[in-house]
């Protein structure tokens, strides 16, 4: 499986396939109508509007995405990481791993864990305020939950939202 930098032109369709994935797993993963939620933004407008802010990010750090390529699903990636690039490192004093995702068909593969070195890789190069490395997780995403502790991440604080 080959780890690399993220090409728009090649790799643009299958990102956004991963992404909705992305979205419609968190979705599913609460209740209170959660779950329609999250499909429910997945929008022509809302795919342009991340494929534009993808592009942003990566013209301000060619690095912030790698995706798994392998070779045997032809153009489809089997999974990425988005780290958010250093211009933004303020907003949490930290670097961010701002997406993860492993097609299922991968998981337990050890996938997680090259796209994890692939973030670590990128952050190496960030200049933070804090040396440290924040994402966001699920707390009843259990196996999310088991690959972040083993790479050393430990709970920080909770994040609180409200509609607006």
């Amino acid at each position: 499986m080959d780890v690399r930098r993220y090409d728009p032109s090649r790799d643009e369709g299958s990102l956004w396939g991963l992404k909705e994935d992305f979205e419609r797993e968190l979705g599913g993963l609460g209740g209170g109508g959660k779950a329609e939620t999250y499909d429910g933004k997945l929008t022509e407008g809302y795919r342009e509007r991340y494929l534009d802010w993808v592009e942003w990010c990566i013209e301000h750090d060619p690095d912030c995405i790698a995706v798994a390529d392998p070779a045997e699903r032809g153009n489809e990636l089997a999974g990425y990481v988005f780290v958010l690039p250093g211009e933004l490192s303020m907003i949490w004093d930290a670097a961010v791993v701002n997406e993860l995702y492993v097609d299922e068909a991968h998981r337990g593969t050890g996938l997680v864990d090259d796209l994890l070195d692939a973030a670590f890789a990128c952050v190496e190069g960030q200049d933070l305020p804090l040396d440290r490395v924040a994402l966001d997780v699920d707390p009843d995403n259990g196996p999310a939950n088991g690959v972040y502790r083993r790479h050393g991440f430990e709970p920080w604080g909770d994040l609180l939202m409200r509609e607006h």
